[in-house]
Protein backbone atom coordinates (compact mmCIF):
# COMPACT_ATOMS: atom_id res chain seq x y z
CA UNK A 1 0.00 0.00 0.00
CA UNK A 2 1.17 3.68 -0.95
CA UNK A 3 2.66 5.24 1.63
CA UNK A 4 0.50 8.58 1.41
CA UNK A 5 -2.42 7.95 3.17
CA UNK A 6 -5.37 9.64 3.94
CA UNK A 7 -7.90 9.69 6.53
CA UNK A 8 -11.25 9.20 5.28
CA UNK A 9 -12.90 8.15 7.95
CA UNK A 10 -12.49 8.39 11.90
CA UNK A 11 -15.21 7.53 14.99
CA UNK A 12 -14.60 6.62 18.68
CA UNK A 13 -17.28 3.43 17.90
CA UNK A 14 -15.23 0.35 16.40
CA UNK A 15 -18.41 -0.85 14.93
CA UNK A 16 -19.07 2.23 12.83
CA UNK A 17 -14.97 1.87 11.17
CA UNK A 18 -16.29 -1.73 10.96
CA UNK A 19 -19.58 -1.09 8.53
CA UNK A 20 -17.29 1.73 6.90
CA UNK A 21 -14.53 -0.61 6.04
CA UNK A 22 -17.46 -2.78 4.90
CA UNK A 23 -18.28 -0.22 2.57
CA UNK A 24 -14.47 -0.05 1.07
CA UNK A 25 -13.77 -3.58 0.84
CA UNK A 26 -16.92 -3.89 -1.54
CA UNK A 27 -16.22 -0.77 -3.24
CA UNK A 28 -12.45 -2.40 -3.61
CA UNK A 29 -11.10 0.18 -2.06
CA UNK A 30 -7.22 -0.88 -0.18
CA UNK A 31 -7.34 0.68 3.13
CA UNK A 32 -6.07 0.17 6.18
CA UNK A 33 -7.61 0.41 9.96
CA UNK A 34 -5.83 2.19 12.71
CA UNK A 35 -7.02 2.16 15.89
CA UNK A 36 -6.04 2.67 19.68
CA UNK A 37 -8.13 2.99 22.98
CA UNK A 38 -9.98 5.89 22.24
CA UNK A 39 -10.84 6.26 18.60
CA UNK A 40 -10.61 3.98 15.21
CA UNK A 41 -9.49 5.34 11.92
CA UNK A 42 -9.94 4.00 8.17
CA UNK A 43 -6.57 5.04 5.79
CA UNK A 44 -6.66 4.40 1.96
CA UNK A 45 -3.93 5.50 -0.50
CA UNK A 46 -4.27 9.31 -1.50
CA UNK A 47 -5.30 8.30 -5.08
CA UNK A 48 -8.19 6.39 -3.84
CA UNK A 49 -9.38 8.90 -1.05
CA UNK A 50 -12.02 11.16 -3.26
CA UNK A 51 -13.47 7.84 -4.40
CA UNK A 52 -13.66 6.61 -0.99
CA UNK A 53 -15.17 9.67 0.23
CA UNK A 54 -17.51 9.57 -2.46
CA UNK A 55 -18.63 5.79 -1.39
CA UNK A 56 -18.74 6.78 2.29
CA UNK A 57 -20.90 9.33 1.42
CA UNK A 58 -23.35 7.58 -0.36
CA UNK A 59 -23.22 5.08 2.11
CA UNK A 60 -24.35 8.30 5.64
CA UNK A 61 -26.88 9.00 3.08
CA UNK A 62 -28.84 5.75 2.68
CA UNK A 63 -28.19 5.02 6.25
CA UNK A 64 -29.13 7.81 8.60
CA UNK A 65 -28.23 7.73 12.36
CA UNK A 66 -31.06 6.11 14.13
CA UNK A 67 -33.39 9.10 15.68
CA UNK A 68 -33.86 7.71 19.65
CA UNK A 69 -37.77 7.88 19.81
CA UNK A 70 -38.67 9.98 22.80
CA UNK A 71 -42.44 8.47 24.21
CA UNK A 72 -44.63 11.06 24.30
CA UNK A 73 -45.63 13.15 27.42
CA UNK A 74 -47.99 11.56 29.88
CA UNK A 75 -50.60 14.11 31.36
CA UNK A 76 -51.35 12.16 33.99
CA UNK A 77 -55.45 12.36 35.04
CA UNK A 78 -57.28 12.21 38.56
CA UNK A 79 -57.69 8.80 39.48
CA UNK A 80 -59.37 9.70 42.95
CA UNK A 81 -63.15 9.48 42.21
CA UNK A 82 -63.01 6.49 39.74
CA UNK A 83 -61.49 4.46 43.11
CA UNK A 84 -63.61 5.92 45.85
CA UNK A 85 -66.56 5.05 43.33
CA UNK A 86 -65.13 1.03 43.16
CA UNK A 87 -64.51 0.69 46.67
CA UNK A 88 -67.67 2.03 47.64
CA UNK A 89 -69.70 0.01 44.85
CA UNK A 90 -68.21 -3.00 46.16
CA UNK A 91 -68.21 -2.68 49.97
CA UNK A 92 -71.77 -1.71 49.75
CA UNK A 93 -73.37 -4.65 47.34
CA UNK A 94 -71.41 -6.72 49.97
CA UNK A 95 -72.99 -5.55 52.82
CA UNK A 96 -76.65 -5.55 51.25
CA UNK A 97 -75.91 -8.73 50.25
CA UNK A 98 -74.54 -10.11 53.83
CA UNK A 99 -78.23 -9.10 55.19
CA UNK A 100 -79.99 -12.50 55.62
CA UNK A 101 -83.20 -11.50 54.32
CA UNK A 102 -81.67 -10.33 50.72
CA UNK A 103 -78.17 -12.26 50.29
CA UNK A 104 -80.28 -15.08 48.55
CA UNK A 105 -82.40 -12.80 46.75
CA UNK A 106 -79.46 -10.54 45.09
CA UNK A 107 -76.71 -13.61 45.32
CA UNK A 108 -79.05 -15.52 42.96
CA UNK A 109 -80.36 -12.50 40.76
CA UNK A 110 -77.27 -10.91 40.42
CA UNK A 111 -74.08 -13.95 39.19
CA UNK A 112 -73.36 -15.29 36.20
CA UNK A 113 -75.07 -18.16 34.89
CA UNK A 114 -74.15 -19.62 31.95
CA UNK A 115 -77.62 -21.20 30.98
CA UNK A 116 -79.74 -17.45 31.69
CA UNK A 117 -76.92 -14.97 29.94
CA UNK A 118 -77.48 -17.19 26.56
CA UNK A 119 -81.00 -17.13 27.41
CA UNK A 120 -80.24 -13.25 27.25
CA UNK A 121 -80.35 -12.02 30.93
CA UNK A 122 -77.46 -9.87 29.85
CA UNK A 123 -77.46 -7.78 33.03
CA UNK A 124 -75.68 -10.46 34.90
CA UNK A 125 -72.46 -9.94 33.13
CA UNK A 126 -72.32 -6.71 34.83
CA UNK A 127 -74.07 -7.48 38.41
CA UNK A 128 -71.90 -10.53 39.31
CA UNK A 129 -68.61 -7.86 38.90
CA UNK A 130 -70.25 -6.86 42.11
CA UNK A 131 -70.67 -10.11 44.09
CA UNK A 132 -68.73 -12.25 46.30
CA UNK A 133 -68.04 -15.24 47.64
CA UNK A 134 -66.68 -14.15 50.97
CA UNK A 135 -64.62 -11.35 52.84
CA UNK A 136 -60.88 -12.91 51.70
CA UNK A 137 -62.72 -12.96 47.98
CA UNK A 138 -64.03 -9.15 48.43
CA UNK A 139 -60.53 -7.58 50.27
CA UNK A 140 -58.72 -9.58 47.53
CA UNK A 141 -60.26 -7.92 44.43
CA UNK A 142 -60.68 -4.62 46.30
CA UNK A 143 -56.84 -4.60 46.81
CA UNK A 144 -55.73 -5.73 43.07
CA UNK A 145 -58.71 -3.20 42.07
CA UNK A 146 -57.68 -0.18 43.85
CA UNK A 147 -54.20 -0.60 42.51
CA UNK A 148 -54.46 -1.28 38.90
CA UNK A 149 -57.72 1.09 38.68
CA UNK A 150 -54.92 3.72 40.13
CA UNK A 151 -52.71 3.34 36.73
CA UNK A 152 -55.66 2.97 34.66
CA UNK A 153 -57.63 5.76 35.95
CA UNK A 154 -54.17 8.35 36.10
CA UNK A 155 -54.01 6.92 32.36
CA UNK A 156 -57.72 7.62 30.91
CA UNK A 157 -59.22 9.57 33.62
CA UNK A 158 -61.51 8.49 36.12
CA UNK A 159 -64.77 8.72 33.78
CA UNK A 160 -63.28 6.87 30.67
CA UNK A 161 -60.98 4.29 32.80
CA UNK A 162 -64.18 2.85 34.54
CA UNK A 163 -66.59 2.71 31.83
CA UNK A 164 -64.34 0.87 30.14
CA UNK A 165 -63.39 -1.34 32.55
CA UNK A 166 -67.37 -2.18 33.55
CA UNK A 167 -67.84 -2.59 29.51
CA UNK A 168 -64.37 -4.94 28.91
CA UNK A 169 -65.10 -7.07 31.96
CA UNK A 170 -68.83 -7.54 30.74
CA UNK A 171 -67.53 -8.44 27.68
CA UNK A 172 -64.99 -10.69 28.83
CA UNK A 173 -68.06 -12.73 31.45
CA UNK A 174 -70.37 -13.04 27.86
CA UNK A 175 -67.42 -14.49 25.91
CA UNK A 176 -66.55 -17.06 28.99
CA UNK A 177 -70.03 -17.88 29.27
CA UNK A 178 -70.51 -18.53 25.13
CA UNK A 179 -67.07 -20.70 25.90
CA UNK A 180 -67.66 -22.81 28.58
CA UNK A 181 -70.80 -25.02 29.69
CA UNK A 182 -73.85 -23.09 30.16
CA UNK A 183 -73.82 -24.94 33.58
CA UNK A 184 -71.07 -22.21 34.59
CA UNK A 185 -71.89 -20.01 37.35
CA UNK A 186 -69.19 -17.26 38.62
CA UNK A 187 -69.22 -13.81 41.08
CA UNK A 188 -66.65 -11.31 41.50
CA UNK A 189 -64.80 -8.18 40.05
CA UNK A 190 -61.99 -10.26 39.23
CA UNK A 191 -62.72 -9.94 35.59
CA UNK A 192 -63.11 -6.19 36.27
CA UNK A 193 -59.82 -6.16 37.80
CA UNK A 194 -57.78 -8.11 34.83
CA UNK A 195 -59.69 -6.28 32.58
CA UNK A 196 -58.10 -2.85 33.34
CA UNK A 197 -54.81 -4.46 33.10
CA UNK A 198 -55.39 -5.53 29.45
CA UNK A 199 -56.52 -1.77 29.10
CA UNK A 200 -53.41 -0.21 30.55
CA UNK A 201 -51.20 -2.56 28.96
CA UNK A 202 -53.28 -2.40 25.19
CA UNK A 203 -53.32 2.20 26.10
CA UNK A 204 -49.59 1.82 27.02
CA UNK A 205 -48.19 -0.28 23.98
CA UNK A 206 -50.55 1.52 20.79
CA UNK A 207 -50.44 5.01 22.83
CA UNK A 208 -46.38 4.18 22.68
CA UNK A 209 -45.67 5.63 26.12
CA UNK A 210 -42.99 3.56 26.59
CA UNK A 211 -39.87 3.78 24.21
CA UNK A 212 -39.89 1.76 21.18
CA UNK A 213 -36.87 2.02 19.48
CA UNK A 214 -36.15 -1.59 20.43
CA UNK A 215 -38.55 -4.85 19.72
CA UNK A 216 -38.28 -5.90 23.51
CA UNK A 217 -39.52 -1.96 24.28
CA UNK A 218 -42.25 -2.34 21.46
CA UNK A 219 -43.99 -5.70 23.19
CA UNK A 220 -42.61 -4.72 26.39
CA UNK A 221 -46.37 -3.89 27.99
CA UNK A 222 -48.15 -6.62 26.63
CA UNK A 223 -45.70 -9.42 27.71
CA UNK A 224 -46.06 -7.14 30.97
CA UNK A 225 -49.73 -7.43 30.88
CA UNK A 226 -49.86 -11.49 30.10
CA UNK A 227 -47.42 -12.40 32.99
CA UNK A 228 -49.21 -10.03 35.51
CA UNK A 229 -51.87 -12.09 34.26
CA UNK A 230 -50.33 -15.33 34.77
CA UNK A 231 -48.90 -14.38 38.10
CA UNK A 232 -51.79 -13.19 39.91
CA UNK A 233 -55.02 -14.20 37.74
CA UNK A 234 -54.18 -18.22 37.91
CA UNK A 235 -54.53 -19.15 41.76
CA UNK A 236 -55.95 -21.83 42.80
CA UNK A 237 -58.49 -24.89 41.27
CA UNK A 238 -61.57 -22.56 41.94
CA UNK A 239 -60.24 -19.76 40.04
CA UNK A 240 -62.28 -18.63 36.83
CA UNK A 241 -58.99 -19.00 34.09
CA UNK A 242 -61.33 -18.30 31.51
CA UNK A 243 -63.07 -15.15 32.60
CA UNK A 244 -59.45 -13.52 33.68
CA UNK A 245 -58.05 -14.07 30.42
CA UNK A 246 -61.33 -12.86 28.78
CA UNK A 247 -61.38 -9.92 30.55
CA UNK A 248 -57.89 -8.78 29.77
CA UNK A 249 -58.23 -9.22 26.15
CA UNK A 250 -61.32 -7.44 26.17
CA UNK A 251 -59.51 -4.98 28.36
CA UNK A 252 -56.35 -4.68 25.77
CA UNK A 253 -58.89 -4.47 22.96
CA UNK A 254 -60.46 -1.40 24.54
CA UNK A 255 -56.95 0.57 25.58
CA UNK A 256 -55.89 -0.37 21.77
CA UNK A 257 -58.78 1.61 20.77
CA UNK A 258 -59.11 4.09 23.04
CA UNK A 259 -55.21 5.21 22.14
CA UNK A 260 -56.37 6.18 19.07
CA UNK A 261 -58.27 9.00 20.72
CA UNK A 262 -55.76 9.95 23.40
CA UNK A 263 -55.88 13.51 23.29
CA UNK A 264 -59.67 13.81 23.66
CA UNK A 265 -59.53 12.12 26.84
CA UNK A 266 -58.30 15.47 28.62
CA UNK A 267 -61.84 16.35 28.09
CA UNK A 268 -63.47 17.55 31.89
CA UNK A 269 -67.24 16.77 30.19
CA UNK A 270 -66.06 13.70 28.79
CA UNK A 271 -64.99 12.31 32.18
CA UNK A 272 -68.53 12.94 33.76
CA UNK A 273 -70.01 12.09 31.05
CA UNK A 274 -68.73 8.51 31.07
CA UNK A 275 -68.50 8.47 34.87
CA UNK A 276 -72.28 8.54 35.03
CA UNK A 277 -72.89 6.02 31.72
CA UNK A 278 -70.79 3.46 34.23
CA UNK A 279 -73.17 4.36 37.18
CA UNK A 280 -76.28 4.21 35.17
CA UNK A 281 -74.90 1.21 33.46
CA UNK A 282 -74.50 -0.75 36.55
CA UNK A 283 -77.46 0.41 38.89
CA UNK A 284 -79.48 -0.33 35.23
CA UNK A 285 -78.00 -3.42 35.74
CA UNK A 286 -79.41 -4.52 39.25
CA UNK A 287 -82.95 -2.88 38.33
CA UNK A 288 -83.40 -5.36 35.57
CA UNK A 289 -81.96 -8.21 38.08
CA UNK A 290 -84.38 -7.61 40.88
CA UNK A 291 -87.40 -6.91 38.61
CA UNK A 292 -86.51 -10.08 36.39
Amino acid sequence: MSDDLRVVFQSNHRADCADRALVLAAAQIPFQSVTDTISCALLVPAEFSARAMHELTQYDNENPPLVEQKPPAIVYQNAIPGLLGYALLICGIAAIVSSAPLAQDWYVAGRVDGALIRAGEWWRTVTALTLHSGLQHLLGNLGFGLFFGLFAGRLLGSGVAWLAIVVAAASGNVLNTLLLESTHRAVGASTAVFAALGLIAGYVWRGKLMRQDRWPYRVGPIVGGFALLMYTGTGTETTDVGAHLMGFLCGLGGGILLAAARNRLLSFRLQIACGLTAIVLVAAAWIAALHS
